[in-house]
């Protein structure tokens, strides 16, 4: 079994992550509207969904450890916080300046987003144990 507190901080994690999401697509649905490309705006729009969907896998994952806590599920929690900030991250950043050598960046997050259900699937998929 996880310990509560690694288990609290993923769920917090995941959490915290959705909230953003919302907030980025709000601010590009509003307060970026006029000021970006139709193009950056999807780029933007893509990065906010990502985080929404991994930051709603991150409290999967903690769900997840108050039945079976296991080293697997805390490397898949890391790999995909590292996605988000690497992926999402990369993409506003992207956006926001201009600076197009951040999209360089991009594909290490979508690595470690596949790593990490990776990892669940095969934690899941080959763990025997009844715990």
């Amino acid at each position: 079994m996880a310990r509560a507190g690694t288990t609290n901080l993923i769920i917090a994690a995941g959490a915290f992550n959705a909230f953003i999401a919302v907030a980025a697509g709000a601010f590009a649905a509003h307060g970026l509207k006029g000021l970006l490309s139709v193009e950056q705006l999807n780029t933007f729009k893509t990065a906010a969904d990502y985080q929404m969907v991994h930051g709603i896998g991150l409290i999967i994952i903690g769900i997840l450890n108050t039945q079976s806590g296991s080293r697997s599920n805390n490397a898949a929690a890391i790999l995909m916080f590292a996605g988000i900030v690497l992926f999402s991250g990369s993409l506003y950043a992207l956006t926001l300046s201009g600076t197009r050598w951040l999209g360089i960046i991009t594909p290490f997050g979508g690595l470690c987003f596949l790593t990490a259900w990776l990892t669940l699937t095969f934690n899941y998929l080959f763990n025997q144990s009844d715990e």
